[in-house]
């Protein structure tokens, strides 16, 4: 990984990009002091919708009204 100061990478920030659109992680310091890291940006796949049908079951009584130690519970009272 390439480090490099502020004004060094204030006057050549577009090489530096260009560097880390090739890959490369490039650190900037402040007086030898690390304060941010340029990293290629990591594309992620676009989501499948649909792809977990199935999976998950949800019961007949879902919606039903909580037992009153339990509601009690989640409500933050000692019952």
């Amino acid at each position: 990984m390439r480090s490099v100061n502020v004004h060094e990478a204030k006057t050549h920030f577009s090489k530096l990009l260009a560097r880390v659109e090739r890959g490369e992680e490039v650190l900037i310091a402040r007086a030898g002091t690390p304060v941010a890291r340029l990293v290629p940006e990591r594309r992620r796949p676009a989501p499948v919708f649909g792809a977990d049908h199935g999976k998950l079951v949800v019961p007949e009584d879902f919606d039903s009204p909580l037992p009153a130690d339990i509601l009690a519970a989640f409500e933050g009272r000692r019952r």
